[in-house]
């Protein structure tokens, strides 16, 4: 039905009305909200007027806040403080502040997070090697940052694969990588400082103008870094070609604070996981702050030097380079220039000769090495300081193809170098502790013959004539399995269990000792059924439980075992990496027995009764022989890779049985 248009009209206007009403609602002041219409017109607008003061009321005190002001001030005087210590000690101390506390914190996170963690099934972890390897990553990166000193402690970590999980193994190799070289500036620093103001030109004759052909040469970029020092090469005015040690600068600022915060973790650790490790702390201190004295490794040098003549076995086998005293300090040492090749460098080492016949590698036998060219000297001036190369290179002998080599058995090499070391044990009782293939060169003789050069003879240790004897004796009981001799030395050195002794006797042969009462073995066999987690979580608290009862007399305990360990270690991981030519426990074992019929510091009689038992010893070694015969006839068929390798699958399987996997590739990179 149609409605009227009026009638539409006024709904509409209702509608509307009804829509302006509600907008009055939501966005006029609430004053127009209590209005019951709404007005269409303006509202009317008034003036402003302030109000009066009766009406604002009393006035209020301006608010204080003491204690917000006194905290604001704390933190400006803290930042200062923290700001002008730090300058302090980049400025002065080498940051030495900073990376003992950077130390304390790596050390207690780390420590916090094994003290957590180490159970067969960690809370906040996937399993113990997954606590392992972050802890690795942790330690590695502090050992790195930190630098210096700090290297040296973690390349000595990196050699005690027997105690360590393989993680940390893999993560601490990159230890031996070459550590980065200071500018010249800072070497001719450290030249100045040692000697009295005058500058590398004035002390070594050298000249870096150019103008002046008398004069020698040096280079001011390092043929090698390493953790303390790193190494340039120079040629004197009178044609001496030498070897320019130079200790980093910082080292010296660094050195004292790095102890001192090794000793202060060291003893934390100690307490907190219950071991007996800081009675080595202040030698094993003391060992490396003698190796930041460059006048203590002269002297090391020298004494060897005399030690390596002096024996008819080794003098034309085993070269020790010269020192020369006049221009050495204690933070710079200049010694002869060696041209050789590095111990794993097997190609060069094994490769046909090509230099001639009846001559030898440069620098063998005392020839004089060949001069720069007067190129060489001009080129100075143009040089840049950070990327000088003046040294001739002195590959002819390689041939016109470069491929050649010195031409040498490995099993001569590695035969000189066991003798070697095994003369400085059980013969003299002063041993070279570092002998990695880096400290380790190789040259050919004019005769033929391989000749072994050491160098670095910063980290030694001595042997009393007691000690040394009783080491020998070890070693000689080791090999005759003579159980109640081993047993009567090592309770000298407060090793009392029979668990100890068997597991100090693998660790020194470096392979497991099958003649004692196999208690080892015996643990092992206890854990077998239950799950592989906690075998190895129950097997790492059994070593932590031996390694304390070898440890438990800190008074007997010979403290050289530690350094003297590390060096057994290095040479056999040569041995094996150059695939095992020789029976390095049979030559070991042989100059034990003979050292304790040859030393000058026994009694006549004594020496002529052990001189026959190292008669019927000879026989005995017999059967190591055999051994080592037996594993290369395996090795040449293709079914074995040597004799070392095969005491290291021996020890690895024994390893990991109780929760170590043992990990030899430390010298990697």
């Amino acid at each position: 039905m149609l409605q009227p248009a009026s009638s539409l009209l006024c709904r509409g206007c209702l509608a509307r009305a009804s829509r302006l009403h509600d907008f009055s609602l939501n966005r006029f002041p609430l004053g127009l909200r209590g209005r019951r219409f709404l007005s269409l017109t303006p509202p009317r607008l008034r003036p402003f007027v302030p109000p009066s003061p009766q009406s604002l009321g009393k006035p209020q005190p301006a608010k204080h806040y003491p204690r917000a002001r006194r905290w604001l001030r704390r933190l400006l005087y803290t930042s200062a403080a923290i700001g002008v210590l730090y300058l302090f000690d980049t400025r002065l101390y080498a940051s030495a502040l900073t990376r003992s506390l950077r130390t304390f914190a790596y050390g207690v996170l780390v420590s916090a997070d094994y003290k957590i963690n180490f159970r067969a099934h960690p809370p906040l972890a996937r399993s113990v090697e997954d606590v392992h390897r972050r802890n690795a990553e942790r330690l590695f990166e502090l050992l790195r940052t930190n630098g210096g000193l700090y290297l040296k402690i973690g390349q000595a970590l990196a050699m005690q694969s027997a105690v360590l999980p393989p993680e940390f193994q893999k993560m601490f190799s990159r230890m031996f990588d070459d550590a980065p070289q200071n500018e010249w500036k800072d070497v001719e620093q450290v030249i100045r400082e040692d000697f009295n103001g005058r500058s590398p030109e004035e002390v070594f004759g050298v000249s870096f103008s150019g103008d002046d052909l008398s004069k020698g040469l040096m280079e001011r970029t390092a043929r090698a870094s390493a953790s303390v020092a790193q190494v340039h090469w120079a040629r004197l005015p009178d044609g001496r070609e030498v070897a320019v040690k130079i200790q980093k600068r910082e080292i010296a600022s660094q050195v004292g604070w790095d102890l001192w915060a090794f000793k202060v973790v060291a003893r934390a650790y100690a307490w907190l996981f219950d071991l007996p490790l800081y009675s080595l702390v202040p030698y094993i201190s003391e060992r490396l702050m003698l190796e930041t004295d460059f006048e203590n490794e002269a002297t090391n040098s020298e004494k060897m030097r005399d030690l390596v003549k002096s024996e008819p076995r080794l003098r034309d086998r085993v070269y020790i380079p010269k020192v020369f005293h006049e221009l050495s300090s204690k933070r710079v040492m200049t010694a002869e220039w060696i041209e050789g090749v590095r111990l794993w460098d097997k190609a060069s080492v094994e490769g046909d000769w090509r230099g001639g016949w009846r001559r030898g590698s440069p620098g063998s036998g005392g020839t004089t090495l060949q001069a720069p060219s007067s190129n060489a000297a001009v080129s100075v001036t143009s040089n840049d300081p950070n990327n000088e190369k003046l040294k001739p290179e002195r590959n002819e002998w390689r041939g016109r193809s470069g491929k050649g080599g010195l031409g040498l058995s490995m099993k001569q090499v590695m035969t000189t170098m066991v003798d070697l070391f095994s003369a400085q044990m059980f013969l003299w009782g002063l041993v070279h502790c570092d002998p990695h293939p880096g400290n380790i060169f190789v040259r050919r003789q004019p005769n033929g013959k391989p000749e072994l050069v050491l160098i670095d003879h910063g980290l030694y240790i001595k042997m009393d004539p007691k000690f040394r004897h009783d080491y020998a004796r070890f070693w000689k009981s080791l090999m005759t399995f003579d159980n109640n001799a081993i047993h009567e030395i090592v309770e000298g050195w407060g090793i009392e269990s029979d668990t100890a002794s068997d597991l100090f006797a693998s660790a020194t042969l470096l392979r497991p000792y099958e003649g004692g009462d196999n208690s080892t073995s015996k643990s092992i066999k206890k854990l077998e059924g239950k799950d592989e987690a906690t075998q190895r979580f129950e097997m790492q608290q059994r070593m932590r439980q031996g390694i304390r009862e070898i440890l438990a007399d800190e008074k007997k305990w010979p403290q050289e075992l530690i350094f003297i360990g590390r060096n057994l270690r290095i040479v056999q991981g040569n041995n094996q990496f150059l695939g095992s030519p020789v029976n390095r426990i049979k030559i070991t074992g042989n100059w034990a027995s003979r050292a304790l019929a040859e030393s000058p510091d026994l009694k006549f009689s004594e020496r002529f009764v052990n001189f026959g038992r190292h008669l019927l010893f000879k026989w005995v070694l017999f059967s190591s022989d055999i051994i080592f015969y037996y594993s290369k006839v395996r090795q040449w068929l293709g079914l074995g890779k040597g004799m070392e390798d095969d005491i290291e699958e021996q020890m690895r399987k024994m390893a990991k049985g109780m929760g170590v996997e043992l990990q030899h590739g430390v010298f990697d990179g």
